[in-house]
């Protein structure tokens, strides 16, 4: 048994049913994992699932220990499967500890059923939608090309009958990419709480990006134009992953998020025949950990090969990145985007990295305000107002400005001669 005191926190997300899914998305990463690794097929054996959940509550540290079930689709697995995972958590978890349970699904087939059972066992749930109809069917069919975008809704309206209000994940894919606002104000018409914006990137078969994702000057004025309603209006309303996670490098603390940390490899993956890889993107044979049947989970955890491969975050790093004045915004991004050539001609360089810099360096400094408002224990929506406030200040010297007084822009010619024509079809 593992001093549990001393094992950084980790998350495995197991694929109940591997890469089925009965979606069929364009920018699907995990469903060609079914041709590179092999796995037990239809759902993850009684005995995969005992030794899984067993070696998860020797392994894990702290009193809460936390299941993450990922697809493919991990509804299809059925309720029964999840009864199952919930009566095993309990009959092999120590008094003083618990199990902590959380799936990430399509939302379509969920139905009052599977609400009242995942409100009653207490999952939390992330639902994965695309924004308004348009875009999300336009990427997210299913097998048979229907969209489903209005069953994800209703998925949606199930969930919230039984009082569970999921994280909403949405894709940032070459099709997302082109209406900021619209995906944005979607998500505030739905009274969504929380949203994580994830980049699509694929590599093509000539090395380049895929045309499903997401470029990187798409990606920074996707980011940018969404930050600056947000912060503006909304910080009350939504949480935004993608713009409160990097608060927590602003004030020193480590983020939640492998993809902004300084290196990764404590998030894993567990494919239905037990087989454990070192991250959900990179299931292949190259890096498969073990057997959670036969090896130690802990020991696969924290083992030499995963502690490379986290360490390889960090160490990979081109010139450009390692000087990069956002850097401790950014880490880097995912190990798995970095195809790219630097303007060095370094290989080895995230796709994204130019999207990343225009972003954060625009952001930077309100995001320096808001950590400031986190250190003070004083709410984050307080920038709202103080916002509005300055925006107002900025404003009265053009409202107040006659014909003839000085521009208020500084440029020492009157005000009807500079800036009043522009100023009044702002």
């Amino acid at each position: 048994m593992p001093d549990l005191a001393a094992v950084d926190p980790f998350v495995v997300m197991a694929k109940p049913v591997g890469a089925t899914c009965n979606l069929d998305c364009t920018y699907c990463y995990y469903l060609p994992t079914e041709g590179r690794v092999p796995s037990a097929p239809g759902r993850m054996a009684p005995e995969v699932l005992e030794a899984y959940v067993t070696a998860m509550v020797a392994a894990a540290p702290g009193p809460e220990i936390h299941f993450v079930w990922h697809g493919g689709e991990p509804t299809l697995a059925g309720i029964d499967f999840y009864r199952r995972v919930v009566d095993l958590q309990r009959a092999v978890t120590p008094d003083g500890r618990r199990c902590v349970n959380s799936i990430q699904t399509n939302g379509t087939l969920l139905d009052d059923r599977w609400a009242a059972f995942l409100a009653e066992e207490h999952f939390a749930v992330g639902l994965s939608l695309d924004g308004p109809a348009v875009l999300h069917d336009a990427t997210r069919p299913d097998r048979r090309r229907h969209p489903t975008h209005e069953r994800a809704l209703r998925g949606l309206a199930a969930l919230r009958t039984y009082g569970i209000e999921p994280d909403v994940l949405c894709t940032v894919n070459a099709t997302t990419a082109t209406a900021p606002l619209d995906v944005y104000r979607f998500f505030l018409d739905q009274h969504v709480r929380w949203v994580q914006f994830l980049p699509v990137v694929q590599r093509a078969a000539d090395g380049g990006l895929s045309r499903q994702s997401v470029t990187a000057e798409a990606l920074g004025t996707f980011l940018t134009t969404i930050f600056d309603e947000w912060v503006r209006h909304d910080v009350a309303s939504i949480g935004v992953q993608t713009f409160l996670e990097p608060i927590l490098p602003l004030n020193g603390r480590h983020p939640t998020l492998c993809t902004v940390s300084e290196t990764c490899g404590r998030a894993l993956a567990l494919e239905r025949d037990g087989s454990l890889y070192a991250c959900d993107h990179f299931v292949d044979l190259d890096h498969r950990l073990g057997d959670v049947r036969t090896d130690d989970l802990a020991g696969l955890v924290d083992g030499p090969t995963q502690t490379s491969f986290g360490a390889a975050k960090r160490d990979g790093l081109t010139a450009t990145c390692q000087s990069c004045p956002v850097l401790v915004l950014c880490r880097g991004g995912c190990p798995k985007d970095r195809f790219g050539t630097s303007l060095e001609g370094e290989g080895g360089h995230n796709v994204l990295c130019a999207g990343y810099l225009a972003f954060f360096t625009h952001a930077r400094p309100l995001l320096e305000r808001l950590a400031a408002l986190a250190r003070r224990g004083r709410p984050l929506a307080g920038i709202v107002d103080e916002l509005r406030v300055e925006e107002a200040d900025a404003e009265a010297p053009w409202r107040t400005s006659g014909r003839n007084d000085p521009c208020p822009c500084g440029s020492g010619r009157k005000y009807k001669h500079c800036c009043l024509g522009a100023h009044r079809r702002r």
